[in-house]
């Protein structure tokens, strides 16, 4: 397939964002939707590289509420779309071994509660009681929703993409996108590896490169990119069926089943910003012994993958949906480590924007670009 020469809105960002903006653009019926990946296949930039995770335990409202529209969408994804994600409600079980963990815990159940989430508060003792494996003498209190879970974003990147073809959006992988021409304040086209495309409208959904877009377009973007990294281990039968994805909120520690074994993260705080996507040895030793330090049983386990992805950070660890100062130059970007659990919603809600000039499934609005020069930062406790 060749690239085309002119465009009704050019994507850039064939993640989870790009996918889900791209079908939904397409299923309002916009003609001429082209989507743009640098790497070679779809989902395999911050996407791919993430653990995996959904859940409904935020500390702000508007996340709250992005998982309230995003992860029925998940749930309903095979039948609406025909593929499987494989989404597994194991359960997210946050612990905190803080007093001030504690006060903000109850407050973020209380919060969760309001918008109709069923988290629960859970006491030390019903925490160590949950997860008889770990080592959490010093847990003071916890947080679980059983709706929580795991899912597949490779098997969510390519329902959208498909999906989005079929109605006629076209796709292309490996075509980096080079520099975007503007001129009198507005979108001219975008220039790419594989050619140049006159379009008049473009969304960057280009997550932990959204900045370095924006910059091609002279629009500033304060997104930073962050690596994080994380291993797989072999088969541990020891590992119960009913094993939930736990965090160790105060180390950054977390554990979910990954088929037989579990996968293991833990976020660096020393960690400076860049675009480097190598593993961190040093710091993967960090990471194992401060896992074994909470389940013992990870010690005989073998490793069995690892690598190491990008967060797109914003200053209030909260994403940037909407316009810029440039004409027809819009942005979903900034998700701070949750994107992939509200890609499904962001993709409808930037459709909405585009085709309607407002969010109609969920009010965004204050997560516009302009809040960073005119501190309105709505900041975000539960990051990982």
């Amino acid at each position: 397939m060749q690239l085309p020469k002119t465009a009704e809105i050019v994507i850039i960002g064939g993640g989870v964002m790009g996918a889900s903006a791209a079908y939904h653009l397409a299923q309002r019926g916009l003609k001429n939707i082209v989507l743009l990946e640098k790497e070679k296949y779809f989902g395999t930039g911050a996407t791919g590289r993430c653990a995996g995770g959904v859940r409904y335990q935020f500390s702000t409202e508007v996340n709250v509420k992005l998982s309230l529209e995003s992860l029925p969408m998940i749930e309903r994804f095979k039948e609406e779309l025909n593929q499987e994600v494989n989404y597994k409600q194991c359960g997210y079980l946050l612990v905190a071994t803080q007093p001030t963990e504690v006060e903000t815990f109850k407050r973020n159940v209380d919060l969760q509660n309001k918008l109709g989430v069923s988290t629960r508060l859970l006491s030390g003792d019903e925490v160590r009681e949950r997860l008889p494996q770990m080592s959490f003498a010093d847990a003071l209190a916890g947080t679980f929703n059983q709706k929580d879970g795991t899912v597949d974003p490779n098997g969510v990147v390519m329902g959208y993409i498909n999906a989005a073809q079929k109605l006629g959006a076209q796709v292309f992988a490996e075509a980096e996108v080079v520099g975007i021409a503007v001129s009198g304040g507005k979108v001219q086209s975008v220039e790419t590896s594989l050619g140049a495309i006159e379009t008049r409208r473009v969304l960057n959904v280009a997550g932990p490169w959204a900045n370095r877009i924006g910059a091609m377009a002279g629009v500033e973007i304060p997104i930073t990119p962050v690596r994080r990294q994380m291993f797989t281990t072999n088969p541990l039968p020891e590992v119960p069926e009913d094993f939930p994805f736990v965090i160790d909120f105060a180390k950054s520690l977390y554990f979910h089943r990954e088929g037989e074994g579990l996968l293991i993260g833990m976020s660096n705080q020393n960690e400076k910003p860049g675009y480097d996507q190598t593993v961190d040895e040093d710091f993967e030793l960090l990471n194992l012994e401060a896992a074994i330090a909470r389940l013992p049983l990870v010690e005989k386990a073998s490793r069995a993958a690892h690598w190491a992805g990008l967060y797109e950070v914003t200053p209030d660890a909260h994403p940037i949906f909407g316009a810029t100062e440039l004409e027809g130059f819009s942005l979903c970007a900034g998700f701070s480590g949750h994107g992939f659990m509200h890609g499904p919603v962001s993709g409808k809600l930037m459709s909405e924007f585009i085709l309607d000039g407002k969010f109609s499934t969920l009010d965004v609005s204050m997560l516009d670009l302009k809040r960073f020069q005119e501190g309105r930062l709505i900041k975000e406790y539960n990051v990982v």
